[in-house]
């Protein structure tokens, strides 16, 4: 084989794994192959543990280092390899979740941990073999928010990325124009955990809830006295927290933008604990707090017209029954990550970093299984809603064919006005994937059920949700590719609108009405 060819087919597997890391300092080497053939010479880029990364003559290219050996100054050492990796964003994640993982991953791992402070926003964690007490591994932190995340990324400062929001349009363009992918595929991010926005006010105030038409109006300045609300004569403050932090963004992204308002005057806070702090100490205080730092504040259902009441609550969130839901995100850009920081985040979705999670006080993912006769105001609300003789038909059967099994905490939504799936249901397909590739459901029958809004006549409503709940039914399968479908059955059934969430007069309740669960028996 020549070298130029040797330099193609390089250049073929580099594109895909795209890169590695860029931590290792550039310096000059040359790789042989082992029967002295094929020699390389390039500028050292970047070393995984396993792979090259060299800037040589023919391009950029990436060599497996099992088929090569390396001369010169610059080769790293094959055997006391340290896996280094710069992770930025969301303090609300790398505070205290992103640091407890690591602990339970080297705990898990046989490793030792050691945190070393560097600064008021950075801290590195080493990971230490504790037989042979050598250094394996170095996590890097920066901890601000996911607005400086991204711009890590981009800057190539940053391996991975904590965000409390998905990637927006733009940054999205500049990563891919960088040369790191497409950031908005399912793989180059992971749902790490389930956050919420949860309207919160002081436990002195007598309101004692909100719809989210009345929190746009708050949140925009159009209504500023809590009379117009069932509360005392009184200036309405709203707290929120900084400009660039993931929770004030999906604020914007999930109340403000929907409700075509923008934000009205605010008080700003640097983080979620002094968020939640101040509103408790503020009589005629309101913010939009996480989930996981409500602190001593009166949290508020999110209310409809229509007298449907939606609590933030574990399963709820997880469920997604509770509209304003905001998943946690880990984004990594296209390129090849050391084993030590690929078996990390194969970790955080294993069934122990879940306990860690909810440990730190966001909503894990594990699925679990609710009994019919706990849905509840669900089934309530079905009952309610159940109109004429056709209505009432469609509640019986509805009866008959759930009231026998169960409802995993797994469910799909849709993105605004789109057939496409929402970030976290796209997740949701890859973990019920999982499941039944590793036998989870064997013996018993899943089921994919849609349903629909109330917009619209009841016959196509039940038709569109059939469509989607068998297609949620499909995707499912394809990424379930080594299951064994002889020992599980998977079907699709639809009840369109007989089982409401939400009031259907504002679009974020048709949104959280329009979705398939997933039962079993």
């Amino acid at each position: 084989m020549t070298i130029q060819r040797a330099a193609i087919f390089a250049a073929l597997f580099c594109l895909q794994l795209l890169c590695l890391p860029f931590s290792a300092r550039a310096q000059d080497i040359t790789l042989s192959s082992r029967d002295g053939s094929i020699e390389l010479k390039g500028t050292l880029l970047g070393f995984d543990g396993e792979f090259y990364r060299i800037d040589t003559r023919f391009g950029i290219l990436t060599v497996d280092g099992s088929g090569v050996s390396c001369t010169g100054i610059g080769c790293p050492s094959l055997i006391d390899y340290v896996a280094d990796l710069q992770i930025s964003g969301s303090a609300t994640l790398g505070r205290v979740m992103l640091p407890a993982l690591i602990e339970a991953f080297a705990m898990r791992s046989g490793l030792a941990t050691h945190r070393e402070t560097e600064g008021a926003n950075q801290f590195t964690y080493t990971l230490t073999n504790m037989r042979t007490s050598k250094p394996v591994g170095r996590f890097h932190f920066r901890v601000s928010n996911t607005d400086d995340g991204f711009v890590d990324l981009l800057s190539r400062d940053a391996d991975i990325v904590m965000a409390l929001r998905e990637i927006r349009p733009a940054e999205a363009k500049l990563a891919r124009e960088a040369g790191l992918g497409d950031l908005t595929l399912a793989n180059r991010s992971t749902v790490l955990a389930l956050d919420a926005l949860v309207p919160v006010i002081s436990p002195s105030n007598p309101v004692d809830r909100l719809s989210v038409s009345e929190l746009v109006k708050i949140l925009s300045g159009q209504e500023t006295n809590w009379k117009a609300f069932g509360g005392p004569d009184a200036p309405i403050t709203v707290h929120m927290r900084d400009a660039a932090s993931g929770l004030a963004q999906s604020v914007e992204d999930r109340l403000l933008k929907p409700g075509r308002a923008t934000l009205g005057p605010v008080t700003r806070h640097a983080s979620n604990t002094e968020l939640s702090n101040a509103v408790a100490r503020d009589p005629f205080g309101i913010a939009l707090a996480s989930f996981s730092e409500i602190g001593n504040t009166k949290a508020l259902p999110v209310s409809g017209p229509c007298g449907f009441d939606l609590h933030a609550a574990r399963r709820t969130v997880k469920t997604e029954d509770y509209p304003l839901t905001t998943p946690a995100f880990l984004y990594m850009p296209a390129r090849r990550l050391p084993a030590l920081a690929r078996d990390f985040l194969k970790f955080t979705r294993s069934t122990q970093a879940q306990i860690v999670i909810r440990r730190a006080g966001f909503v894990d993912q594990s699925t679990e299984e609710i009994r019919s006769d706990l849905q509840g105001d669900r089934l309530a609300n079905a009952i309610l809603v159940a109109d004429g003789a056709e209505g009432l038909k469609n509640l019986q059967r509805l009866t008959k064919t759930l009231l026998p099994m169960r409802r995993l905490t797994t469910s799909f939504r849709f993105e605004t006005g789109s057939s496409r799936l929402d970030a976290q249901s796209r997740s949701n397909v890859l973990q019920l994937a999982r499941a039944l590739e590793i036998g989870t459901y064997d013996g018993r029958k899943v089921l994919f059920v849609g349903f629909s809004d109330a917009v619209g006549p009841a016959e196509a409503n039940l038709s569109i949700a059939h469509k989607r709940a068998e297609a949620v039914r499909i995707a499912v399968e394809l990424a379930a590719e080594t299951a064994n479908f002889e020992s599980v059955t998977l079907s699709s059934d639809a009840f369109g609108e007989a089982m409401p969430m939400a009031c259907d007069d504002t679009s974020w309740g048709r949104e959280v009405n329009r979705r398939v669960e997933v039962w079993v028996r």
